[in-house]
């Protein structure tokens, strides 16, 4: 039977069947919901900018992006939203995604943190970033009526959100904090972590190995 909030239906197929229960399977609560928002508002807001996307492929975007965030990733070096990726990419072509559907999914994950860019590209892509950006950010929070708000928060509470997806963040990174160089997970470590340094571009130009 089809789920349809805020007047977005979640997808009635067996691939996003798949991907709900194995993302509520390794996923806490607290990234469960947020993931499942993320779809939706990302779903609302390519409705309001007119844009045309596979809902499946935005939805494996959307319930993937966090997932290495998660314990089995704790002793990676990669940046989590690229061990995210990787593991939606490995589940999409092991149900028969074609790799270029499977790529764009990898792509929209991986560009999740990255301001500026997901906008000008494929749909899917642009609109995990938008869902996150509401979200997290409240970057397009007024685009969006209260209604639609309050519709998705009922599915999908965020009791104490703000505080919870920080500490989320720092303990999905604290481990591998040179992978924060650059990105906004930085930022995290900075307010988190005791004694962190975060990287300074200038100075790994200027402690380059380059004689000029």
């Amino acid at each position: 039977m089809t789920e349809t909030i805020a007047g977005i239906s979640i997808p009635d197929t067996a691939l996003v069947r798949e991907i709900t229960e194995y993302v509520r399977e390794h996923e806490s609560d607290l990234l469960f919901h947020h993931s499942r928002r993320v779809f939706l508002f990302g779903a609302l807001m390519g409705q309001k900018r007119g844009l045309r996307v596979d809902a499946e492929l935005l939805y494996a975007g959307a319930m993937f992006h966090d997932l290495g965030l998660t314990e089995p990733f704790r002793t990676s070096s990669l940046r989590f939203e690229v061990d995210s990726a990787n593991a939606a990419r490995a589940f999409l072509t092991a149900r028969g995604v074609d790799s270029e559907a499977a790529q764009r999914v990898w792509t929209g994950i991986a560009l999740h943190t990255t301001p500026g860019v997901p906008e000008f590209m494929e749909p899917e892509v642009a609109l995990v970033t938008a869902g996150v950006e509401t979200d997290v950010l409240g970057i397009w929070y007024h685009e969006l009526t209260l209604e639609q708000r309050e519709a998705v928060t009922a599915w999908h509470p965020r009791p104490d959100f703000k505080n919870q997806i920080i500490t989320a963040f720092a303990a999905g990174n604290a481990h591998r904090p040179e992978s924060t160089f650059g990105n906004v997970n930085a930022d995290v470590l900075a307010h988190c972590v005791p004694g962190f340094v975060r990287g300074d571009f200038v100075s790994v130009i200027r402690e380059s190995p380059w004689g000029e």
